[in-house]
C-alpha cells in the first residue's frame, strides 16, 4: 500500500536534492533541513531564496510558515486519533504530519480502520523516504544537470493525484474539491506568493463542512 507513495516521495525528493546541490547547500544543510523541516513544498520554496553567505533568514522562516499553515488543518483532523496520547507524545506525533501520511491515514479513518499506529508507521516511512532521497539527490546532482529531462518534476503532481483518488468517496467530494481549486486559482492570480495554498485549503474545508451540514439536515428532515 505504501510502496507507490514511497516511490513518488523518493522521486521528488531526488529532484529537491539535485536542486539543493545546485543552490550550494552542503550535505549537513540538506540533512538538517529535510530531517527537521520535513515539508517538501516549503523546502522547494526556500530553495528559491537560498543564497549562501547571505541568507534572508526572516523571509525564509515566514515563507516556510505560510506554506506549511495547511498542516494546522491536517493536524486538527487527526486530533481524535492522537488525543488519547500523553501531551508530549501527541505533540511529537504531529511532527510526522505530511500530505501523504495525512491522506493515507484519513483514508483508513473513513474505512473505520484508522489508528495511531498506522499514522505513525506511515509518517515514519515518509520521513525516511524523504531523508534518504534528498541526500541521494544531492550526491547525484553532480551527474543530473536537469531533473525535468527525466520527468522527475512530475512526481510531485503524480503523488497528489494518486492520494486524491485514494480519498475519493463519491460525487459529494466534488463540491469542496472544485471550490478549493477555484479559490486557489483565483488567489494565485490576485495575490503574490503561496497564499493560494492556504486560501484553497480553508475555503475548500468550509465548503465541505457546509455540504456535510446540508446533507445531514436533509437526512434528518
Amino acid at each position: 500500500m505504501f510502496s507507490p507513495v514511497a516511490v513518488s516521495i523518493a522521486a521528488y525528493g531526488l529532484v529537491w536534492g539535485v536542486l539543493a546541490g545546485q543552490a550550494g547547500m552542503s550535505v549537513l544543510e540538506v540533512a538538517l533541513m529535510s530531517g527537521l523541516v520535513f515539508a517538501g513544498s516549503s523546502q522547494f520554496v526556500v530553495l528559491e531564496m537560498w543564497t549562501p553567505g547571505s541568507l534572508p533568514i526572516l523571509s525564509i522562516v515566514i515563507a516556510a510558515a505560510i506554506v506549511n499553515l495547511r498542516l494546522l488543518l491536517m493536524s486538527a483532523t487527526l486530533r481524535p486519533l492522537i488525543a488519547p496520547l500523553p501531551l508530549p507524545a501527541a505533540l511529537g506525533a504531529t511532527f510526522f504530519v505530511s500530505d501523504e501520511s495525512w491522506a493515507m491515514t484519513m483514508t483508513e479513518v473513513h474505512k473505520g480502520t484508522g489508528s495511531v499506529a498506522f499514522y505513525l508507521g506511515v509518517g515514519t516511512l515518509c520521513w525516511f523516504s524523504w531523508m534518504a532521497s534528498t541526500l541521494i539527490g544531492l550526491v547525484l546532482g553532480a551527474f543530473i544537470d536537469d531533473p525535468t529531462k527525466y520527468g522527475l518534476d512530475f512526481a510531485f503532481t503524480a503523488t497528489f493525484l494518486a492520494l486524491l483518488l485514494g480519498m475519493w468517496k463519491g460525487r459529494g467530494d466534488l463540491v469542496p474539491w472544485i471550490v478549493a481549486a477555484l479559490a486557489a486559482i483565483a488567489t494565485s492570480q490576485l495575490i503574490e506568493g503561496n497564499w493560494y495554498i492556504i486560501v484553497g485549503g480553508l475555503v475548500g474545508s468550509f465548503a465541505g463542512a457546509l455540504a456535510e451540514t446540508w446533507k445531514e439536515r436533509r437526512r434528518v428532515a
